[in-house]
């Protein structure tokens, strides 16, 4: 079974969901027979590499004044929860599409999930620029790959048609927020929820799979 999780690293929740989810797998006891694979959707496609206002300077343009901080901590404190730090009054929202390009290497090179750890961390912990192309390639480098490799792929354009493709496929299921789980080609759901929760979910799904396929087989 295949569980799809488009996300994208300007996302506060998209680290949390990446921590619940984690979890939840954990205790799924077919965890090694599933398909997990990241998509990327970017949050704020066209925007520069030049960070700009923070992260609650931006949540302050559509978010109502009076429940900006309540909005604010509770970010941060469901972030602790995760033995998360998130910063949303340093991290400068940038373009992510360099970022989700080097998750597409990375994942061909088997060191997906240290990629998008270190990313998650750079941008929301420590407010790095993730669109700093030298930024990436030392972030790369610490999870284990090449970074002559990583510069290399960052100044031409591989990987895009796969970012692209990405968000293709995230319209075509109706994905319009980040974390969306796609389950077993079913409709969306938020990734963000809590553990237990998306445990059940895993596992409804996985029966419903595994009827069909028997089904299929007997019939």
């Amino acid at each position: 079974m295949k569980i799809e999780i488009y996300s994208d690293v300007l996302c506060p929740w998209c680290y949390i969901g990446q921590r619940r989810l984690a979890a939840a797998l954990d205790g799924f006891e077919h965890r090694d027979e599933l398909e997990i694979v990241w998509r990327s959707f970017e949050l704020a496609p066209g925007q520069g590499s030049e960070p700009g206002p923070t992260a609650a300077e931006a949540m302050a343009e559509w978010t109502d004044p009076a429940a900006l901080p309540g909005r604010i901590e509770m970010i941060t404190s469901l972030g602790r929860e995760e033995g998360l730090e998130i910063n949303l009054h340093k991290s400068r929202p940038v373009g992510t599409f360099d970022a989700h390009r080097l998750t597409h290497f990375a994942a061909e090179r088997g060191r997906l999930e240290e990629v998008m750890e270190r990313l998650f961390h750079a941008y929301h912990t420590e407010a790095r620029n993730i669109a700093d192309r030298t930024v990436l390639v030392r972030l790369a480098g610490a999870a284990g790959l090449d970074e002559d490799e990583v510069r290399t792929v960052l100044e031409g354009d591989r990987y895009g048609d796969a970012v692209r493709a990405d968000e293709s496929r995230a319209r075509e299921f109706n994905v319009t927020s980040v974390p969306s789980l796609v389950i077993d080609g079913r409709p969306p759901v938020s990734g963000v929820q809590d553990p237990e929760k998306l445990l059940t979910f895993i596992r409804r799904s996985w029966d419903r799979a595994q009827n069909r396929q028997t089904t299929a087989t007997t019939g």
